[in-house]
Parts: C-alpha cells; sequence; structure tokens
C-alpha cells in the first residue's frame, strides 16, 4: 500500500519547521504545506473526488504547485499537470482526452493569460466538471463569472487529512507526450513508478541534510517534478522556486540562499555561462556552496560543459530518460562522468541497444536504446495499441539512438523519431504540421529541427502553399502563435514548390535537413 504523498508527509513529520519552498517572498515550512494540501484534498474529497479520478493542474514554479499536487495524491486521485503555455485549443484536448473531472488553473499575467486560456480549455471540454482558478493574491471573489477561486474552495476546510491509501501500481501521474508520433498521449506513472525515481537520488550522489535546489525546470515536466520536488522533499531539503528562467534571477537565487543542487537543460547552462553579469555575483560564493548540477532534456555540447565548468568551478553531471521512464534511467556515476556521456542505467534498471530487427549490438555499434525496470510507465492511458507498440517483452523502445563504449558508458547517437528538442520541450512535427494543414492556403507542410545555439534546436516549416493562395512567413507565424504553446510554433518558415518523397508519399525530412532545412 502506498501513496506518493508519503514524500510531503514524512517530511512535514519529521522536519515540520524546516522551510520547503521559497518563492519571492513566501517561505513556505513542510509543515504548512502539508496542512494546506490537506486542506486541497479534503475539498476534493467532499466535492466527490474519489480513488483513481483525474484532477488537471496548470501552474508554473509557484507554491501553489507543490500544495495541489500533493492535495490531488492524497484524495487519491491522479494528477494531470499540464504545460502552462498551451492554449485553450489544446487544454480541451488534454482534459477531454485524460477525463479530468477538475481543473486547477493558474490566473497568470498579461503576457501569459492562463486562466483566460485555461477557461477557454474547461468550457470546450464537455466532462471536466468543475474550474478552480488559483489567483495570485489569494483573493476569494473570482474575475470570472461562475468561477470559483482556489482561497475559496478550501478556505473552510481543515488541516488534517488521512491520505487514500492507493497501491503502489495505481497510476498518480499522468504525463503528456506523443512518445512517438501523432497527438500527445498520456503516459501513466505509478506510485511506485514516481517513488522509485525520486528516491534514486540515494544512489547518484551523496546525500546531505538540508540541502538548497533552485527549481527552475518546470514542475509540469517530468524532469522538475521528480528528479528536484519529489526528490527534494524526499530529501527534506528546501526548494527555491523561479517561476522563469533567466540566468540573471538564477544566479541572484544562487548568491542569496546558498544553493547547493541546480538541475537544467543546456540551453540554461549555456545562459549562465555567458551572462554578462556574473561579475554582479560572488562566483566563488556560489561555486563553494553547488555541490551538484545536473543536465537533461538534451544532449549536452561538450564545450558547453568544459566552458561551464571551468567558470564555475562546478562538475555537471548528465542523465538521460523520457516521461515514460518516470523519468530517470541512466545518470552519470558521480564524480565518474565522461564528457559527453550520459552515464549508467541507474540502479534497479537494465538498458540494452539493439539493431533493427531486437538484437543486441556490440560496443560502439549504435543501436535503438531500450528500457526495462521500476521507471517503465504502467502504458499510454486509453491507448493499448501505442502501449504495445513502445512496450515489448518488458523492454520500452525509446526511440533514441545510441551506443554504448567498452566501459559501459551509453551515449545518444540521434533520435529515430523526428522529434524535436527546443529548449528542453519536446516539441513533436506531426502535431504542429496537422495544424499548420488547417490554415487555408497551404497544401502540404513538413516541420523540422534545425540547429540553434541558444535552444538547441528551432522549429521550421517548409510550405507548399495552394494554387492561386497568398501567405507569408510572418502570417503563418502568427496564425500558430495564435493557436499552439510558445515552444511549438516555427520561427522559420520556408515556402517551396514541392517537397522531396519517396515514391509512396511520405517526405523525405533528411533530404530537407540536408539541404539546410
Amino acid at each position: 500500500m502506498l501513496n506518493l504523498a508519503v514524500l510531503l508527509e514524512d517530511s512535514a513529520r519529521n522536519v515540520p519547521d524546516r522551510l520547503a519552498v521559497i518563492c519571492g517572498e513566501t517561505k513556505l515550512t513542510y509543515a504548512e504545506i502539508n496542512a494546506k494540501a490537506n486542506q486541497v484534498a479534503n475539498a476534493l474529497k467532499n466535492y466527490g473526488i474519489e480513488k483513481g479520478d483525474k484532477v488537471a493542474l496548470s501552474c508554473p514554479n509557484l507554491p501553489f504547485f507543490p500544495i495541489i499536487y500533493y492535495g490531488i495524491l492524497k484524495a487519491g486521485a491522479t494528477v494531470v499537470p499540464l504545460n502552462v503555455l498551451l492554449k485553450g485549443r489544446e487544454i480541451e484536448y488534454h482534459l477531454s482526452d485524460s477525463d479530468a473531472r477538475v481543473y486547477f488553473c493558474f490566473e497568470g499575467t498579461a503576457e501569459l493569460p492562463m486562466g483566460v486560456e485555461g477557461l477557454k480549455g474547461f468550457e470546450a471540454a464537455e466532462n471536466c466538471e468543475k474550474f478552480i482558478l488559483v489567483t495570485h493574491d489569494g483573493k476569494t471573489e473570482s474575475s470570472y463569472a461562475n468561477v470559483e477561486t482556489f482561497q475559496k474552495f478550501i478556505e473552510t476546510e481543515p488541516t488534517e487529512f488521512e491520505s487514500v491509501t492507493t497501491n503502489e501500481n495505481d497510476t498518480a501521474v499522468i504525463l503528456y507526450t506523443s512518445g512517438t508520433t501523432g497527438q500527445p498521449k498520456g503516459a501513466e506513472l505509478t506510485h511506485l513508478n514516481v517513488l522509485m525515481n525520486a528516491r534514486l537520488s540515494d544512489t547518484m550522489y551523496p546525500k546531505k541534510d538540508a540541502d538548497v535546489h533552485l527549481l527552475t525546470l518546470p514542475l509540469f515536466h517530468s524532469f522538475g517534478q521528480v528528479v528536484q520536488l519529489n526528490a527534494g522533499f524526499y530529501n527534506r531539503a528546501t526548494l527555491v522556486l523561479l517561476p522563469r528562467f533567466s540566468a540573471e534571477d538564477a544566479l541572484a537565487l544562487m548568491d542569496k540562499y546558498d544553493v547547493t543542487i541546480f538541475a537544467g537543460v543546456p540551453t540554461m547552462y549555456w545562459a549562465l555561462l555567458h551572462h554578462e553579469g556574473t561579475q554582479r555575483f560572488d562566483l566563488e560564493k556560489i561555486s563553494r556552496n553547488l555541490r551538484l548540477c545536473k543536465s537533461g532534456g538534451a544532449s549536452m555540447p561538450v564545450e558547453v560543459l568544459k566552458g561551464f565548468e571551468e567558470k564555475f568551478k562546478t562538475k555537471i553531471t548528465e542523465g538521460y530518460g523520457l516521461s515514460e521512464t518516470s523519468p530517470v534511467a541512466v545518470f552519470n556515476r558521480y564524480g565518474e562522468a565522461k564528457p559527453g556521456s550520459i552515464g549508467f542505467p541507474v540502479w534497479g534498471v537494465e538498458v540494452k541497444i539493439v539493431d533493427e530487427n531486437g538484437k543486441e549490438v556490440a560496443p560502439n555499434e549504435i543501436g535503438e536504446i531500450c528500457i526495462r525496470g521500476h521507471c517503465v510507465m504502467k502504458g499510454y492511458y486509453k491507448r493499448h495499441e501505442a502501449t504495445q507498440a513502445t512496450i515489448r517483452n518488458g523492454w520500452l523502445h525509446s526511440g533514441d539512438v545510441g551506443r554504448r563504449d567498452e566501459e559501459g558508458y551509453i551515449y545518444i547517437s540521434d533520435r529515430v523519431k523526428d522529434m524535436i528538442l527546443r529548449g528542453g520541450f519536446n516539441v513533436y512535427p506531426r502535431e504542429v504540421e496537422e495544424f499548420i494543414m488547417t490554415h487555408e492556403a497551404v497544401s502540404l507542410c513538413a516541420v523540422i529541427g534545425v540547429p540553434s545555439e541558444e535552444h538547441g534546436e528551432e522549429v521550421k516549416a517548409v510550405i507548399v502553399k495552394k494554387d492561386g493562395k497568398d501567405l507569408t512567413e510572418n502570417e503563418l507565424i502568427e496564425y500558430c502563435k495564435a493557436n499552439m504553446a510558445s515552444y511549438k510554433y516555427p520561427r522559420f518558415v520556408e515556402f517551396r514548390d514541392s517537397l522531396p518523397m519517396t515514391a509512396t508519399g511520405k517526405i523525405l525530412k533528411r533530404e530537407l535537413r540536408k539541404g539546410g532545412g
């Protein structure tokens, strides 16, 4: 019998007065976070949420996220975290596909009107019953008609709650990912999946009492949610939340709060390395306190790794995983990292590299990375065929190509799938292509990734226009920008008379990439 909320409850029981979260001027102890989460659980139970029900959450890196996240778990429900950049059309899809009954949505800002987009999505999702607006200032009155605020929802609820007993194989979280192709699919992660991944810190690096994490990776993503939030709460650490990454703000918080652990995607390390204002901070102090830097989400350029380690006198340890692996499957051993390598399989996980026939390849030969162990998801929600295609004979086929050297270190070589990694976010070309094809002037479209120094990869659309139709690059970009998350829409557009294809009509994206996109 296991409920992931034990990560919060155990720390609240043992170190109740320790700071759990710092965000701006807000500082909350483990006891305070636990009490608020209990109010959420009571409110959900009183509303009628039962074990196994789905509850969605759109919230940036603010104290509301862990409070609501653990409250949902305590109630025995499944958390469905949504990317905060999604637009109404995308939110409706996620709410409907996940069968979410309740939707907590932060109101956002003028630049990122999450509440506006969230309400649009909710109103279009026929089976989602309740929309709860999370406001900046905790006000009880909503700015929208017939919409209850978070504070109103929980204000009369008791701060004690006995968590609903869940089984280890019950679904704790549904994380949306496209896996290989098509519309996003919900990867079902069990309580055991996530708990085991959070506890991998025991074997990956030395534990210290009262670590301070800087958490700027989005909490709706598996990396920030499991590797920092859940692992941090398991280790009774203090989490300094940064809702939106900037090198200036990250360095300021490292300096102010003596941060000991930082995790980021390569573009964050690139920004920290090249930030012009570092002289305003005590780099010697930052380096002295920063005992561990973790990188994932994309391959780390060796030059960025070397430059960062030289400037900050701190080692970066790389790892690898997928939403479908909860997420960590491979990680470099502490103090034994090889530049360019993602390391070794973590405790309790096996990795093999196979050819197109499923046969393991020899050292230094490339093949598809396959993973087996406690980290592998339960499956894709309501998609039995997709699950069977991805998990075969107990092995999850990652779609990534890699190799293993003679010492056992694993390296990522390429990706089987066409997925684009932009700044650590997965962009799935088919989803973008399908939307672009809804434009009345578009006849054919192929979306590819092109190299970007800042983001690793950038999204590019190659378009064939319909005869007699006019369409400019800016018009298409604005069309996409208005209807999809900011990391998805193409920044580059190229118009062609035709696209290279196979005899069967499949677009040859490799030919597009060869020609510089």
